[in-house]
């Protein structure tokens, strides 16, 4: 297909100014959202000592225990099912205030704090609102959008020579030749999951949103409410008033796995529950659960008190809404497969964020006067950002991951001590690519990446005992995996310094990565 070099040159600045508007919450986004992939091993690795797995009868005893001592729980309460968020399960509920409260076999009474480390938590709030509040969530839908917007146009600008592209890979001299080859290839090669990335953050970010927009266009402006009861599982019942008393977590459990079973379902693992009306003889409960090599996860609602089966979204009998939304959690989060899914899903977040960040370099270049010294202002600017945001969030998530380790040590908050060890360093790393000149910060910076990450696996080591090779000897091998894995960045990050020292030594000199005074 051939194109006409207007139309070219259009799609091109299409690409190139919505690629560096959302180029940068990109960047932070894949960057962490490829950690988040293994947020459970992150929980397991930060956690200040191992909590042994527990069983059912420890979940029964915490559900008993929150349904005597706290009267809002019995309204609506949710429960993770030990192993999945971690070796023990966790109940949670809103209180009068509406403000959700936590509890555990370790801090049965409750509170306002998720048990468990915080780290986690931090690392996926920067992938899905940069770790803003409600508002970087929409930003992000937003962000998200431009996203698509930057995949359309680049696929029209290389579908001519798509096939050149793709096996296109030529180091030398020419570094922008480089970057742009290796942009392209990424890109080209990864356009089904970035497809799917976009489509799925635009539509987990922005679906209150747009039920907000269109509410009053549709449902006699009663959507969101009515959005509610489609995504339920259980159908509505009233209360009746009359007591009655719950089963066992076990026979909800057997029920929901017999009734899998019967749908061609072998091995359904319930993951959480939600619990409605517990006491009412019309108390129901939805279980959630996976199914080893099926897509998504799938849902059985029960009567509370019998078990008696009332409704079901299982894989292969949901319902549209039903099937839409666990199809997207599944797609964008990975979690339909096994590690090996993990694996590819963490590769291609990494290379996403590589993606981004080598959009940017090739913006510079493209921009540079090559028979000048003096570069534009613009291409300084870009520079700077460029440097101190992408390579400043490396700095930041590794300064978390080793605050999560010493702060208990030195006995500080855990929880505010990692966000201020992650935001207080982007924020300096930010500063300092400000005053210094760009090559300066990409190799400084670069090589402060590159240590602070090493740091990680030392700092485990020594807070816990726990080294890699001790971990990966007494079977634990996802939070080994973890260690090494950082290992695995700051040789990267190392690897990376060296590079730019020697491009700004050695490259050619009219460039903003060339060591030369500003």
């Amino acid at each position: 297909m051939k194109l006409k070099s207007t139309t070219l040159r259009a799609f091109t600045a299409l690409h190139s100014w919505v690629g560096l508007c959302a180029g940068f919450a990109l960047f932070v986004a894949f960057y962490a959202g490829a950690i988040t992939v293994f947020q459970q091993p992150v929980q397991q690795w930060a956690s200040p000592r191992t909590v042994a797995a527990a069983s059912l009868d420890d979940m029964q005893g915490l559900l008993d225990h929150v349904l005597a001592t706290h009267q809002e729980a019995r309204i609506r309460l949710g429960m993770t099912f030990p192993g999945y968020a971690g070796n023990s399960p966790t109940a949670y509920w809103p209180d009068r205030h509406g403000t959700w409260q936590f509890a555990s076999p370790e801090q049965p009474d409750g509170g306002p704090t998720l048990p468990g480390a915080a780290l986690p938590e931090l690392i996926n709030a920067l992938h899905y609102s940069l770790g803003l509040p409600l508002a970087g969530m929409y930003l992000m839908g937003v962000v998200s959008l431009l996203y698509g917007i930057a995949l359309v146009s680049g696929l029209i600008i290389h579908l001519p020579r798509l096939t050149k592209d793709l096996f296109a890979l030529r180091p030398g001299r020419n570094l922008k030749r480089f970057w742009q080859d290796a942009h392209n290839a990424i890109g080209v090669l990864s356009l089904p999951f970035h497809a799917v990335f976009a489509v799925t953050g635009a539509m987990l970010c922005l679906s209150v949103v747009l039920m907000m927009a269109i509410g009053p266009l549709a449902y006699r402006g009663q959507l969101l409410g009515a959005s509610a009861t489609a995504m339920d599982t259980a159908p509505q019942r009233p209360v009746t008033g009359v007591a009655a008393t719950l089963a066992p977590v076990s026979t909800w459990v057997a029920q929901a796995r017999a009734v899998a079973r019967q749908q061609g379902l072998r091995d359904f693992e319930p993951r959480y529950l939600k619990l409605s009306h517990a006491g009412d003889s019309h108390a129901t409960v939805e279980i959630t659960g996976e199914v080893p090599h099926a897509m998504a996860t799938g849902t059985l609602a029960l009567d509370a008190h019998d078990g008696t089966l009332l409704a079901d979204q299982l894989p292969g009998q949901r319902d549209a809404n039903h099937a839409t939304l666990a199809w997207a959690y599944a797609l964008h989060f990975g979690d339909y497969g096994n590690a090996l899914v993990q694996w590819l899903y963490l590769l291609l977040g990494l290379g996403g964020a590589f993606l981004f960040y080598s959009g940017n370099l090739l913006w510079i270049e493209t921009r540079r006067r090559r028979q000048q010294a003096e570069q534009r202002r613009s291409s300084r600017l870009m520079a700077r950002a460029t440097v101190g945001v992408c390579i400043g969030v490396c700095v930041a998530i590794s300064s978390a991951a080793v605050a999560a380790q010493w702060l208990p040590r030195l006995g500080l908050s855990v929880d505010n001590g990692e966000r201020w060890a992650c935001f207080v360093s982007w924020a300096l790393c930010l500063l300092w690519a400000c005053l210094r000149t760009p090559a300066q910060a990409a190799r400084e910076l670069l090589w402060l990446a590159a240590v602070v990450t090493a740091m990680v696996p030392l700092a485990h080591g020594m807070a816990t005992g726990a080294w890699f090779w001790r971990s990966a000897a007494a079977g634990q091998t996802a939070i080994a995996a973890v260690d090494l894995g950082a290992l695995a960045l700051a040789a990267g990050f190392a690897a990376m310094a060296r590079a730019s020292a020697r491009r700004a030594r050695t490259g050619e000199p009219n460039s903003v990565w060339a060591d030369t005074r500003e």
